[in-house]
């Protein structure tokens, strides 16, 4: 239980989490299997575990783990429109009358209906972490769109989530830009060895560096040139790498072995207590790590009324 990806959001109220209504109110938009003539389904599953018993919030030193997957039947593009082309082919040669638009569309609708009970079925898990304290969500995903249909979807079991997207005050890419230049990131962070440079203009180059020396008269060339640190890749203390965007999602996050071999010594040997203690020592070092990042990065940015 070791988030690869962060996407952090800021809850602008005080949400009273209470576990057994949380439990209560997602047990109420489970995950399903799709109907035959469903594209996709969504709804939420025990993270830990498996069975009717297990919980769909887990908690564990006041943090909430809950899961959500999505099942979608994969209907590929290409053989919808082959069907579409064959079938509009056969109408204009046997009745010597063109097919417009209109009609075109209905038989592609009768087509994707057909073809969906034999379409293969897709299942994804999106993990979200909730530390009421810190007033924070972290979602295990890259994806805006990803982390956006969790939320959503616990906003409507719940009621109401004031959330929006941790920002903050200085443009990520700045100083990004800016620890690259003076190869020296802020106490805490070391800049590692890829990199991604964006020229400022609308149709300017990138370029991506791996497994480089960023100190390099190369990779300072271009920023002499004008380029833009729009993806780097960091450390922070001895506990975790990742690699950060402009957007402010953190990818690739890597947890040091040092954390992972303390998670095991302190699950004890069933599957269940090596996940909660995973869970929780990521967590402890999440709400450690975040702020120093948001720090680092100029601070968080609150917006007026909020």
């Amino acid at each position: 239980m070791w988030f690869r990806n962060l996407l952090v959001y800021r809850l602008t109220q005080d949400v009273p989490f209470d576990t057994e209504a949380l439990e209560k109110a997602l047990a109420a938009k489970p995950a399903r299997p799709c109907a035959s003539q469903e594209l996709a389904t969504y709804g939420f599953v025990a993270p830990f575990g498996k069975g009717e018993d297990a919980p769909l919030v887990h908690v564990s030193q006041g943090f909430l783990l809950i899961s959500a997957r999505k099942e979608e039947r994969i209907l590929p593009g290409s053989v919808v429109k082959d069907a579409v082309k064959e079938k509009v082919d056969e109408i204009e040669n046997e009745q010597m009358r063109k097919v417009y638009k209109k009609e075109r569309d209905q038989i592609k609708d009768e087509i994707v209906q057909a073809f969906l009970p034999r379409a293969f079925i897709r299942k994804s898990a999106t993990f979200a972490a909730i530390a009421p304290a810190q007033g924070l969500i972290i979602v295990n995903a890259s994806s805006p769109k990803r982390a956006e249909d969790l939320l959503s979807t616990l906003r409507e079991a719940i009621g109401s989530l004031p959330v929006r997207p941790l920002t903050v005050k200085i443009a990520p890419s700045a100083t990004m830009t800016d620890w690259v230049k003076a190869q020296k990131a802020a106490a805490d962070f070391h800049v590692l060895d890829e990199c991604e440079l964006r020229d400022t203009h609308e149709d300017g180059g990138i370029v991506r560096c791996k497994r480089q020396d960023l100190t390099g008269e190369e990779v300072q060339l271009h920023m002499t040139s004008g380029k833009q640190v729009t993806q780097l890749s960091l450390a922070w203390q001895d506990k975790l790498s990742f690699v950060l965007d402009d957007k402010l999602v953190v990818k690739r996050l890597k947890f040091e072995d040092l954390l992972q071999e303390q998670a095991e010594q302190d699950g004890g040997d069933d599957d269940l207590g090596q996940q909660d203690a995973s869970f929780t020592l990521m967590m402890l070092t999440l709400i450690e790590f975040l702020p120093a990042l948001f720090e680092a990065l100029g601070g968080e940015d609150t917006p007026q009324g909020l």
